[in-house]
């Protein structure tokens, strides 16, 4: 059992924190970096955004015809 302190100096006898900071840390092997991996749900959002401008100029088009 390792007797750790989180980051406050409080006691933490199953060592949970520093558990949890490993988990986090660890980066696994094969993994895009972050900034590559946000460009696609961006893509997506302006793909959505240019269709929802389409269709709102579709229907009000459609109204006023």
């Amino acid at each position: 059992m390792a007797n750790t302190q989180g980051p406050e100096g409080n006691y933490d006898p199953a060592g949970s924190t520093q558990m949890f900071r490993a988990f986090v840390d660890e980066t696994p092997p094969g993994a895009q970096p972050q900034a590559a991996a946000s460009a696609g749900p961006r893509v997506g959002l302006i793909v959505g955004v240019v269709v929802a401008v389409l269709v709102v100029a579709a229907v009000a088009y459609l109204a006023f015809m």
